[in-house]
């Protein structure tokens, strides 16, 4: 280990930083915020330092460093960017006994500073010991997008209860489990999703009960078009911690393999005229398991409350009491038309845009067509692969051109994505030899003209 880590306590404490470019600002933001009392030493010092110095959070006391400036300070940092004049530095600092820093050059420095994911009083820090940096910041937006923003709240009020835990359960095992059991659980989520009074009464209620009864609750995640990268982090959270997950046929099985491993799972996938599980049973089941304490990821493709049923699902959840929470995801639309470089709306081609799904509840294809034939608009059809040849026979019949251009986008995002281009009145032909395969997103609308253009992914 190049480095032992350690946490400084520098509030109020008297630090001096000699410096006055970029690298000095940096060093001195993070010296702020930690609470230090910031002392400098520079000649010309760049905007954002002159900044702080004029509103008195930092003391410009000399232009040129001398020895004495290390006098009643507890840490030092030497940014002027020449090696021998930061070596001086550093060396005098040692004398010392007083930790010093050098930017960028680890070898000459007593301490480093590491890449810090802050959230306070929770403090995460990663370092490559001066080797990396480019890798560290690297590791760190992933560290970045598993820790939630919100959890230094979960700390603040859990730190709170400390002391009637420790009364309530001296064994530390027994300690161990309760705390497991309400940091990845309800009493968690409450506080990321802003409920932190709900949260402390979860605490409470558990605090008086002689035994755990866990709550249940259901997450209804919208998984994206496909493509892992698209999920958000909030998604990720949920899906890491879930007991049960219920999930769609359109889920991919990249997204499903960032599922807890040990979590059980069930198939719920629905295709035309084949569902797994009908709908109402579907709504049950999430009903069933919520009330038997587990935590239940609801996945579904695309976004939940684009086509994807979850107002059913959560109306249901809604009239038994069920806790729940709703995250949006990247819907086929959105992600399919840009990954097949295809504008939705653009300034001079489409200033508004509709989703349209291309059956309805009895598998007919009624739509209200008139109100499809404008200008300057795209449509965009989800499920309308079997009724393509109605869809484009009914917008030419309603007064669209029959060459309107037209994209199909198939299993988009993914790196199966087959894209087919053509007009209303050639597609159906094209579609029969090219073989398209549901899920397949259909766009129509001048944008779709733009692809040859803008597509940036084979």
């Amino acid at each position: 280990m190049d480095f032992l880590p350690l946490y400084f306590d520098l509030k109020n404490a008297s630090t001096l930083v000699v410096g006055g470019g970029e690298p000095a600002a940096r060093k001195i933001e993070l010296l702020l915020r930690a609470g230090a009392s910031v002392k400098l030493c520079a000649s010309e010092p760049v905007k954002s330092i002159q900044a702080v110095i004029n509103s008195g959070d930092v003391t410009l006391v000399s232009s040129i460093f001398n020895e004495k400036l290390l006098d009643d300070v507890v840490l030092v940092v030497a940014a002027t960017g020449n090696t021998d004049v930061d070596d001086g530095i550093a060396t005098k600092a040692t004398a010392r006994n007083l930790p010093v820093n050098v930017v960028n050059r680890a070898k000459s420095s007593s301490f480093i500073f590491p890449s810090i994911i802050d959230r306070s009083p929770i403090i995460a820090s990663v370092s490559s010991s001066g080797s990396l940096p480019v890798l560290t910041r690297l590791l760190r937006s992933k560290l970045e997008s598993a820790i939630p923003s919100s959890f230094g709240r979960l700390a603040d009020v859990a730190g709170k209860y400390r002391d009637q835990v420790r009364e309530k359960f001296p064994d530390l095992n027994q300690r161990r489990r309760f705390w497991e059991h309400h940091l990845e659980g309800l009493f968690a989520e409450k506080i990321f999703s802003g409920h932190e009074e709900e949260s402390k009464l979860i605490l409470e209620s558990s605090l008086k009960s002689d035994e755990f009864k866990p709550g249940g609750e259901v997450y209804l995640v919208g998984a994206g078009p496909g493509d892992p990268d698209l999920l958000t982090f909030k998604a990720l959270r949920l899906m890491r911690q879930a007991d049960i997950v219920l999930y769609d046929r359109l889920v991919s099985q990249p997204i499903l393999d960032l599922v807890r491993a040990d979590a059980e799972r069930v198939d719920v996938g629905k295709e035309r005229a084949n569902h797994t599980l009908p709908q109402q049973q579907i709504n049950e089941l999430l009903v069933t398991l919520a009330k038997q304490g587990k935590r239940v990821l609801r996945l579904k493709g695309g976004d939940p409350f684009i086509f994807g049923r979850g107002g059913e699902e959560i109306d249901r959840l809604s009239d038994e009491g069920i806790p729940f929470q709703v995250v949006p995801g990247i819907t086929a639309a959105s992600g399919c038309s840009s990954y097949a470089g295809i504008p939705l709306t653009h300034r001079d081609y489409s200033q508004s845009v509709r989703f349209v799904t291309g059956h309805l509840k009895d598998d007919s294809c009624n739509l209200p067509w008139l109100d499809y034939v404008q200008e300057n608009q795209t449509l965009v059809f989800y499920m309308g692969l079997v009724g393509l040849s109605i869809i484009c026979d009914q917008l030419i019949a309603h007064g669209m051109r029959a060459d309107m251009p037209i994209a199909l986008v198939s299993k988009g995002t993914t790196q199966d994505q087959k894209v087919v281009v053509g007009t209303l009145s050639t597609i159906p032909d094209i579609v029969k030899s090219e073989k398209v395969k549901a899920p397949t997103i259909i766009i129509i609308g001048e944008v779709v003209g733009l692809r040859n253009k803008l597509k940036w992914m084979n």
